[in-house]
């Protein structure tokens, strides 16, 4: 019988020490993330912590692969803050569960292979785009709140706040080299909380972001009117936040299968993000998707499996239920300096040394993709404006490509043998191969090496059969595939053809 859960496969080795304390170590820098989230967005604070526990448990257990980690994420909540503003978080909640039921029937319908369309220079760009909103965003750490205002800290509180940073970076840097027993990134959190703890250092701490203390995600239904014009207002926000999440999951999935070239399984992820986000709509989480800064924690301390997924989750529940009076107290400092160590992980370095190399519009859609996630925080659109330039730029490339090989057989028949696609950006160059007039009465166009593709093929077709047909001159196509023959025999109202079948080889068939 085929295992669902690969934690519980155990023809797979796991090793238990490294997968605890990795779900440890996420879950510490989970908290203030999504703490933050929820508070940025208008929610109650614990909406955020919710989130991250439901996300997390149910895409551990159930997601397209081992090693990822889901929680409250910044990219979706943005999404939802105009909804907060103008409708109140009931419909937050009802666009959540909307927005889960969309990534089930994308999972359903296994259209997370689309992600397959996201050329190298558009997740180059998604990738270091993602790592600068993940620096800056620990930034704001160094700001306080003074008479209701956010100022830049300053005398002693910064350079306390910068000495603790500097010494958690050195931590996550230098403790690799003597033992990697123990993650790092905990070690570091552990350190300057004990320095802070016994010494009674003043700095800010996870209390000034807000409590984590709380009770069990309670069951609650969306209480709004079912109607169309309550479909209408949810609809719109549970969309955009359905393709943020299933964006920015997937390229996390393709990272994480670089990172550790293994293969997971996208539309499993897609029905395990939406399970989520439902029972999120259900319990009071503010929704989520994977989190590429926590799942890059994960994988720098070592884990493989879904075990620390699952103790991550488990850990934001405890703390919850029990432990916030200790968390609340962790250094902000700590936290941050573990997160821009993530950021200079995260950052595609490799791009800068194979820039030169690369081709000028492939630079010009990563540079662009990086700016959009920078500026609009918006990962959705910075993929999708990506995507779009690059399948405009292969679509010029492969229209310059189409070329015609011209020769007179021994009847006196002129053969044009056309090479590349003919597809809607090839059809002018392709109209522009033929001699008409000077051409005899009989013409064969060969597709053996080329292939009509779209409409635009068959139009441009049709205009060369016209055009021969009005100085009395016959046209015979040969060498369609299968799909081609298709294509012209759906568009007889607009087409008509001669197609010879060729005596000595068989029809070219894909």
């Amino acid at each position: 019988m085929k295992k669902v859960v690969n934690l519980f496969d155990f023809s797979r080795e796991v090793n238990y020490r490294i997968e605890i304390l990795a779900g440890l170590t996420v879950a510490m820098t989970m908290i203030p993330e999504s703490l933050s989230f929820a508070i940025v967005a208008g929610f109650p604070p614990l909406m955020g912590l919710y989130a991250s526990f439901i996300a997390g448990l149910i895409t551990a257990v159930f997601g397209g692969r081992p090693g990822m980690i889901s929680g409250g994420a910044g990219a979706t909540v943005i999404v939802l803050i105009a909804l907060m503003n103008s409708n109140g978080i009931e419909y937050v909640l009802a666009a959540v569960a909307l927005a889960g039921i969309l990534q089930i029937l994308v999972g359903l319908f296994k259209l997370g292979k689309f992600i397959r369309l996201v050329p190298q220079p558009v997740m180059f760009g998604f990738v270091n785009g993602l790592a600068v909103i993940i620096f800056m965003s620990q930034l704001d750490q160094f700001k306080t709140f003074v008479n209701g205002k956010s100022e830049w800290l300053s005398g002693t509180s910064f350079f306390i706040m910068a000495g603790l940073v500097a010494l958690t970076i050195a931590i996550v840097v230098l403790l690799p080299r003597l033992t990697k027993a123990v993650p790092s990134s905990l070690v570091a959190i552990i350190v300057v909380f004990g320095l802070v703890f016994f010494f009674g250092i003043e700095t800010k701490t996870v209390r000034d972001i807000a409590s984590v203390s709380g009770g069990f995600p309670p069951f609650h239904i969306p209480n709004i009117p079912l109607n169309l014009q309550t479909l209408q207002i949810i609809f719109p926000y549970a969309l955009i936040m359905a393709s943020v999440g299933l964006t920015e999951g997937l390229l996390t999935l393709n990272l994480v299968d670089e990172i550790t070239e293994t293969k997971g399984k996208g539309n499993k992820e897609c029905i395990a993000q939406g399970s989520a986000n439902i029972l999120n709509g259900f319990f009071f989480g503010m929704g989520g998707c994977p989190m590429i800064a926590q799942t890059l924690v994960n994988l720098s301390a070592g884990s493989r499996a879904r075990l620390s997924g699952i103790i991550a989750a488990l850990t934001i529940l405890v703390i919850i239920l029990f432990g916030a009076p200790i968390i609340e107290q962790l250094p902000m400092a700590a936290l941050v300096g573990v997160m821009i160590m993530v950021a200079i992980g995260t950052f595609e370095w490799a791009s800068f040394r194979i820039i030169n190399k690369m081709p000028k519009h492939d630079i010009f859609v990563g540079i662009l993709v990086a700016l959009i996630t920078i500026v609009l925080h918006n990962l959705a659109l910075a993929v999708l404006i990506g995507v779009i330039i690059s399948a405009l730029v292969f679509s010029w490339e492969s229209a310059k490509r189409i070329r015609a090989k011209k020769y007179l057989d021994d009847k006196g028949v002129k053969h044009y043998e056309i090479y590349g696609p003919l597809f809607f950006a090839s059809t002018t160059a392709f109209l522009e191969k033929f001699d008409i007039l000077n051409d005899p009465n009989e013409v064969i166009i060969d597709f053996k090496e080329s292939k009509i593709t779209d409409m635009s093929a068959i139009d441009a077709v049709n205009k060369i059969t016209e055009r021969y047909a009005k100085v009395d001159k016959t046209v015979h196509l040969r060498h369609l595939s299968e799909d081609c023959r298709v294509l012209l025999k759906n568009a007889d109202s607009v087409i008509d053809v001669n197609i010879l079948e060729d005596p000595t080889y068989k029809v070219v068939v894909d």
